[in-house]
């Protein structure tokens, strides 16, 4: 095998477990209590593209994620456009008060919420707590 041809296909194949891994969804009214409905544990991700805080918390989830698949096997992760959906209906009902808020729901429940925090300690905490929920 040529050299080339060598690293072309481990680079090939070092993008097989990316491409694996769920993408997050993105919010539509309706969305999470359709998800709920059927029971499962669902993520949110108030973001904007702008916000650096934002991309330092989805840095340190995507890491999650490729460490424990079990996170996206199990958990519904939704993704909220601030500059679109911030003073939505879903944003009040839920008392969101910025961007860069990850909240964690099941069934009529809040198990979580992390407001502009980007430890990674932090993050993994409310991911262990919406993956228990998930499983239990």
């Amino acid at each position: 095998m040529k050299r080339r041809d060598f690293i072309a296909a481990g680079a090939a194949l070092a993008l097989v477990p990316m491409a694996a891994k769920a993408a997050p969804l993105e919010y539509k009214p309706g969305l999470v209590k359709k998800h709920l409905a059927k029971g499962e544990t669902v993520f949110l991700d108030f973001k904007a593209s702008w916000c650096g805080t934002c991309k330092a918390q989805e840095r340190v989830i995507n890491a999650l994620k490729g460490e424990n698949p079990a996170y996206d096997k199990n958990i519904t992760f939704i993704n909220v456009d601030w500059d679109e959906y911030g003073r939505s209906e879903l944003a009040f009902d839920l008392e969101i008060p910025r961007r860069s808020t990850l909240v964690v729901l099941k069934g009529d429940a809040e198990l979580g919420r992390i407001v502009a925090d980007t430890s990674r300690e932090s993050i993994k905490a409310l991911m262990d707590a919406a993956l228990d929920a998930a499983t239990a």
